[in-house]
């Protein structure tokens, strides 16, 4: 599974997830058996080769008709912003899916 936030930085423990439209930088990052296998990070997102299965959005208004058009799963952080939470509260199936 790998799961692309737009984020606030390129730093693994400082970086925060950040709306969409404010993004500076676009982190993917892959989990496989419930484990961080790696994190990438990337200052545009259309470098991104890999092919994300959901996005990590902060709230239900964002901009997220293109993700779902790319039959990406939408994931909604309500309260997690570092990379840690999100991870930790996406493997315990916490995030609300915004795609339903």
């Amino acid at each position: 599974m790998i799961l692309l936030l737009p984020i606030d930085g390129d730093d693994t423990q400082e970086s925060e997830l950040t709306g969409i439209l404010s993004a500076k930088f676009w982190a993917t990052v892959e989990i496989e058996e419930g484990r961080v296998i790696e994190i990438n990070f990337y200052t545009d997102r259309s470098t991104i080769e890999a092919p994300c299965d959901a996005v990590i959005v902060t709230n239900n208004y964002e901009p997220v008709m293109e993700f779902l058009d790319q039959q990406m799963m939408v994931l909604v952080a309500h309260s997690q912003r570092t990379i840690d939470d999100i991870v930790e509260a996406y493997l315990f199936r916490e995030l609300h899916d915004l795609s339903l």
